[in-house]
């Protein structure tokens, strides 16, 4: 049976961009199903110990972009290390990957399109008609995710969906759930892709 892989994340996680390609290619090669939830990190960082970052204090902050800065030459990765769009605050970019995979639909795809949208091209993904048209630069139907995204149903289902990752022990973005087990960061993708070879 094809393991199963639960992944929180963000949009506006530029760790979760870092890691989302790799991350791909790791469960795709073991031929993982992945369920993409992103979700709400405003509610789980207050229940967790989190901060959001402009409440960080600056020695964290700068040791942020040190750190942003290191692991995108590592892994010769194009980003934006302070895109203009950037915090994302609007919901719709995380409601339009929850109405894909709600459907059936390559959530995994759209999410990653998403994350490059905001964190490699600078484009306003909290804009509906940019989320559109990622959609349909993915193959997917744009005007439908995104009319989908704006229901009652889809938001209620992302409440869920971060109801589901604070009961998993979900604190921070990346995070994969592998048969309960939580790996935190685009730093661990190495420590799934050892669990993954371990069950398959």
């Amino acid at each position: 049976m094809a393991p199963i892989i639960d992944y929180y994340m963000t949009p506006s996680s530029p760790w979760t961009y870092l890691g989302s390609e790799r991350f791909t290619q790791i469960a795709r090669a073991a031929g993982a199903t992945v369920n993409v939830y992103p979700v709400n990190y405003g509610k789980i960082f207050p229940a967790t110990g989190g901060l959001p970052l402009p409440k960080r204090a600056p020695e964290r902050r700068a040791y942020r972009m040190m750190e942003l800065k290191r692991w995108a030459k590592f892994l010769n990765m194009p980003i934006i290390f302070e895109p203009t769009h950037f915090p994302s605050t609007a919901p719709i970019p995380s409601l339009a990957i929850t109405a894909a995979r709600t459907h059936g639909l390559d959530a995994l795809t759209l999410s990653n399109a998403i994350l490059a949208a905001l964190w490699v091209d600078d484009r306003d993904i909290d804009d509906p008609e940019v989320i559109s048209q990622i959609c349909i630069e993915v193959g997917l139907d744009g005007p439908n995710i995104v009319a989908q995204a704006q229901t009652d149903a889809i938001a209620d289902q992302m409440a869920a969906d971060t109801d589901r990752a604070m009961a998993a022990g979900v604190f921070g973005a990346p995070s994969y759930v592998i048969d309960g087990e939580v790996f935190w960061g685009q730093d661990r993708v190495d420590f799934v892709a050892r669990k993954l070879d371990e069950i398959t």
